[in-house]
């Protein structure tokens, strides 16, 4: 079986166009973390939350219960993403530094939502986060050693690919008349597009 090589021009526009794709689709990632982190893909709101800070990971407090399993998953999965777009822009660095910047994007994060008052601050967060990201840089030291030398190429495509699909699933989400919402009464959220004033806000 014999494979064609592409002409060496296409081959060079190839390879000068993977690093701009992989960083749009990093910005357009990293948007899309801090919209689904702050405000749950609703509008952007401030103000209504009580001022919170959990400094006792994943155990209950007597400001807040315990941290939901299904909450610790989806933060997990939320910045897996985020150590492999690392992985893959910034391959010399160390788990270290990886670990040292993840978590201080998650206290960042944290902060943002205390300043506002939009949501609690927990140091389960901050851990769960750069724990995701650890596993998706793992992933990429990974392939880099089972995949052939195209491999980074093969990353990048599906960075690339699983961006564009996350961001046509949240588009699909936040037009659906369907929405998700807690039990009346639970004092969490509101309803997506109601105009709230922030006093009303839980």
């Amino acid at each position: 079986m014999t494979t064609t090589a592409l002409p060496p021009e296409r081959e060079a526009a190839s390879a000068d166009a993977a690093p701009f794709r992989l960083i749009a689709a990093f910005g357009m990632y990293m948007l899309l973390l801090v919209w689904i982190v702050l405000w749950k893909l609703e509008l952007p709101w401030v103000g209504g939350v009580d001022r919170v800070i959990k400094l006792v990971p994943f155990v209950a407090t007597a400001e807040q219960g315990a941290s939901r399993p299904s909450e610790v998953i989806v933060n997990l999965l939320l910045f897996v993403p985020f150590g492999l777009f690392l992985g893959l822009l910034a391959p010399w660095w160390s788990w270290r530094r990886l670990a040292g910047v993840t978590a201080v994007v998650s206290l960042a994060l944290e902060a943002t939502q205390f300043v506002l008052a939009i949501g609690s601050t927990d140091v389960t967060d901050v851990l769960v986060n750069t724990a995701g990201a650890l596993i998706g840089f793992g992933l990429v030291a990974l392939a880099r050693r089972r995949l052939p030398a195209g491999g980074r190429g093969i990353l990048i495509r599906i960075c690339v690919i699983g961006t564009l699909a996350a961001l046509l699933a949240v588009a699909l989400f936040v037009a659906s008349p369907i929405h998700f919402r807690p039990p009346p009464g639970s004092g969490m959220g509101h309803e997506p597009g109601s105009a709230l004033s922030p006093g009303e806000r839980p």
